[in-house]
């Protein structure tokens, strides 16, 4: 059962509740779960259960494990004597939850043929059967607790299809039969490239972090001053055209571009260009979600490590920027945190920058997630959530690299300018891409 201390998480959050009623929670809700299911339409059965690397979670895990996280973090709680629709379950699809108990090891999910996809999705629908049930009869005093834990629960579940997303590529790229999962192919400019510019950035003291008026993650938070220099900020995202040209000038090969780490990961594994490329007769193509195409010199370029990343800055005589910099410059160039190319748009696919008149800085948000400079640490004053929700973040604030945006994956109402994605420096097969900083 749920513990007494993730009972504080709801009691104590942030979250303005005005307005919020069982109708609403259940139409969040419903919404949010149908575009998981929508996501997997275009899978056979033998797609849901390959796990081809480590880091790849099988499609159907990522589906009974976002269902998990409402059945036991939630049901359980507000459900009196509430059964477990199967209490295997809860080993099989618990992710990194030490407080929830034992699991089964994240690289031997691809192993686990039972319970099968149908099954599955009995699960799903029968939890989601339950869950309405709730928000029917939810007290009015419990509202703004439930709806706390919901949409934590809901903005955990885009995070999966996103990760749904990424997953599928990797899947269907070890494929030898190159399956495509979706047939949209955005078609290859022929306009001359957007020039790369760098702005001037004014430093000093400024505010990052998330407020209290709306939904965040812990580790957004507390809002607080950091001073930054000043420094340039590069206009757009950098192109594939870009990084072939550090490809053909030997970067993989010249050490002094390259961390000690990430020059001995590029030697052992044979890395000599970014992930998903292929050379080919001569020609480069590039391998996506809508099936092996000619690489476009125009788009942003995308799968890079962290280590990657910042060899092509040293390589281009510039730097990533740090998250700071990164988010002042949101801050007053970002008009519409949603306008941008999301998983919504269905191309699952940077695409290139396009002039705009009313911001220098473009691509900011999706396409690819940005590296930048800064180690995932804690804000000054930081706290983690109470009980076994702590481990959402918190627990990972070491070895890691933050990013910033969001990408052609993550789905439009999910991202805002002040949120901390982060990876360790050799993980490629996420759309992470990169712009320049320059200090002044």
């Amino acid at each position: 059962m749920i513990t007494e201390e993730l009972q504080k998480t709801a009691s104590t959050s942030n979250h303005n509740d005005s307005g919020i009623d069982g109708k609403h929670i259940a139409e969040c809700y419903k919404r949010v779960r149908e575009k998981s299911v929508e996501l997997c339409q275009p899978l056979v059965t033998e797609d849901y259960v390959i796990q081809s690397i480590e880091d790849v979670s099988p499609p159907k895990w990522h589906l009974g494990h976002i269902t998990w996280f409402f059945e036991q973090v939630i049901l359980e709680k507000f459900v009196k004597d509430y059964e477990p629709f199967n209490r295997d379950y809860y080993f099989v699809f618990n992710s990194y939850y030490e407080s929830f108990g034992q699991r089964v090891v994240r690289s031997q999910r691809g192993t686990v043929s039972r319970p099968t996809v149908e099954e599955v999705y009995d699960y799903r629908r029968h939890i989601d059967t339950e869950m309405q049930k709730l928000f029917e009869s939810v007290d009015e005093k419990d509202v703004s607790e439930l709806w706390t834990l919901v949409e934590l629960g809901l903005n955990h579940e885009q995070q999966h299809q996103e990760l749904l997303i990424t997953d599928f590529k990797h899947n269907f790229a070890a494929n030898p039969l190159k399956p495509v999962y979706n047939k949209f192919k955005p078609l290859i400019t022929e306009n001359q490239i957007l020039k790369a510019e760098f702005f001037d950035m004014e430093g000093g003291l400024h505010e990052i972090g998330a407020g209290k008026d709306k939904f965040c993650y812990d580790n957004e938070q507390p809002r607080h001053k950091v001073y930054v220099n000043d420094f340039k900020l590069m206009n757009r995202l950098i192109t594939c055209g870009e990084f072939l040209d550090f490809v053909n000038d030997g970067g993989y090969k010249k050490a002094q571009l390259w961390l000690s780490d990430g020059w001995d990961i590029i030697n052992t594994q044979h890395w000599q260009h970014p992930f998903y490329w292929v050379q080919m007769d001569g020609e480069w193509h590039i391998w996506t979600l809508s099936g092996l195409r000619p690489l476009n010199p125009h788009e942003p370029v995308c799968h890079l490590s962290y280590y990657e990343a910042d060899a092509y800055a040293n390589w281009a005589g510039g730097r990533l920027p740090t998250e700071a910099e990164w988010e002042m410059a949101a801050q007053k160039f970002v008009k519409d945190e949603s306008a941008g190319n999301f998983m919504d748009s269905k191309i699952f696919h940077p695409i290139p920058a396009k002039p705009d008149k009313e911001s220098k800085l473009l691509q900011m948000m999706g396409d690819v997630w940005e590296w930048t400079g800064s180690a995932y640490l804690p804000y000054p004053g930081y706290s983690r959530y109470a009980g076994p929700l702590g481990e959402y973040n918190g627990k990972f604030m070491i070895n890691q690299m933050v990013l910033r945006g969001g990408s052609c994956a993550t789905p439009r109402g999910h991202i805002r300018m002040t949120y901390r994605n982060f990876f360790q420096c050799d993980k490629r097969w996420q759309f992470t891409g990169m712009r320049l900083a320059k200090d002044k």
